[in-house]
């Protein structure tokens, strides 16, 4: 289930201003999909932030087109959510939070990217909101900036709210025994994964390999999205061409690669380069200021026995030292993990629930290396390929392993903790818009007045006059 509709299902469930934490958490805006939207009006206004019929409206048709059910109240709750998120934007612009112009475009270039992938071109994206890339952007700003604003605000908040073990036991004790969720299976599980690097001739082969399709395609004997389809190693776009819609100031794809991209002219392929990922050629289709069309083609070196033999041998240097205890796991990813996401998580594989992840969450190689790994205990070095087909050698580490069980606190206490902790976030949170409603211009249309999830506002409200 997606966050939004984990959303969803516990506004439904909460009361009073609940579900600004999830709201927030959520990132859930009126722009989650560009729309064409019909003639305004004011709904109701938070000192100087107003909301408009078309933000309901957008919010509402948003909803339908993830396939959501819209509740009777759908309306009110939308409306309260939106008077939440602009009660804390106005006390973030009070207290001077900042909240960056390069962040929000970096926010805006990631949406647009997502409804490139979602529709298939920036051609057909425009084409259904009836907009320009540059419009769509315009609309998305304010709205961006305010859901920055927002979490600023909220983690001001809630940022120093912490919890104890007794809090913890007692939030537990509260939850009825036949309520208490039933988990499969689970493993936390680390790895520390080298990727041996090829050879120098292995190198040079890939380069003159390019530079041959790059002359082939230049003199007019092939085409880029032949060779493309036939030869390149990027499972990503091969099957497309090698084709890529990108925006320069983007932070997904590799900085050299799209250096490498943007000092081409309309027509003109690169000569080949080395990144991370091997080496590659790219061919600029178009380009309109900072968005461009391109092509490429991947070809990584080829790691042979000899590289992967050296690469098993450190990585049995590494387990040696963390069977001894005079390297600690996560320092041991620090060092020696070739895998750049690992770092941020201590090497630990991650899943929906976090560090817990059950048996059909892993790859199948890493399932059959758990069969005789016991808690606590470390794998031997182990050849196996990424998703990208990289080959590499990998150290897996068993921390913990669970059975089937109902929730308790023995097995469970790290989840148990965190929604006890957001609990009681959320409990200041409601406490700060207990003292803070009633100091703020409210106007709410009497369209809601018989709303009873804004019956706070509406109360704080009539006391102004």
């Amino acid at each position: 289930m997606t966050a939004i509709c984990l959303f969803l299902e516990s506004i439904l469930i909460m009361r009073n201003f609940s579900f600004i934490l999830l709201f927030v958490l959520a990132g859930f805006i009126a722009v989650a999909q560009p729309q064409k939207v019909s003639a305004d009006k004011i709904v109701a206004v938070v000192g100087d932030k107003i909301i408009l019929k078309s933000d309901i409206d957008n919010n509402l048709l948003d909803m339908q087109r993830q396939g959501m059910e819209i509740p009777a109240n759908g309306r009110c709750l939308v409306v309260e959510q939106a008077l939440g998120i602009k009660a804390l934007v106005l006390q973030a612009e009070k207290d001077s939070l900042p909240v960056g112009d390069e962040e929000v475009e970096a926010e805006i270039d990631n949406r647009i990217r997502y409804y490139i992938s979602q529709y298939g071109s920036k051609d057909e994206l425009e084409r259904i909101a009836g907009k320009t890339i540059y419009q769509l952007k315009e609309d998305m700003r304010e709205g961006i900036r305010d859901q920055k604003l927002a979490q600023a605000m909220r983690n001001k908040i809630v940022g120093d709210v912490r919890i104890t073990p007794t809090e913890v036991k007692n939030y537990f004790n509260k939850i009825p025994a036949d309520s208490l969720a039933l988990y499969e299976s689970e493993v936390e599980i680390g790895e520390i994964a080298l990727f041996p690097k090829a050879s120098r001739d292995a190198e040079e082969y890939c380069k003159e390999q390019l530079t041959t399709y790059k002359q082939q395609i230049e003199s007019g004997k092939k085409d880029f999205c032949s060779v493309a389809s036939l030869y390149s190693q990027d499972p990503g776009s091969k099957d497309n061409c090698g084709r890529y819609e990108v925006n320069r100031n983007s932070k997904e794809m590799d900085p050299v690669w799209m250096a490498k991209a943007f000092s081409l002219k309309d027509g003109q392929i690169s000569s080949p380069f080395k990144t991370r990922f091997g080496y590659h050629i790219i061919q600029m289709i178009s380009r309109a200021g900072d968005d461009a069309v391109v092509r490429h083609i991947l070809l990584s070196p080829q790691v042979t026995s000899f590289e992967m033999k050296a690469g098993s041998e450190k990585l049995d240097s590494v387990r040696a030292k963390l069977i001894t205890g005079n390297l600690q796991f996560g320092e041991a990813v620090s060092k020696y993990s070739d895998d750049d996401a690992s770092k941020y998580t201590g090497g630990m594989k991650q899943g929906p629930n976090g560090n817990f992840m059950t048996i059909d969450q892993l790859d199948k190689d890493l399932v059959a290396m758990l069969k005789d790994l016991r808690v606590g205990h470390y794998s031997q070095p182990t050849p196996f390929a990424d998703e990208r087909g990289r080959k590499g050698i990998r150290i897996v580490y068993l921390k913990t392993r669970t059975e089937p069980h109902r929730e308790n606190l023995k097995d469970d206490y790290d989840r148990i903790a965190t929604r006890a902790l957001e609990e009681k976030k959320n409990e200041s949170l409601e406490a700060w818009f207990g003292k803070k409603i009633p100091t703020y211009y409210l106007m709410i249309d009497k369209e809601y007045s018989s709303c009873e999830e804004m019956q706070k506002w509406i109360a704080a409200m009539n006391a102004k006059k």
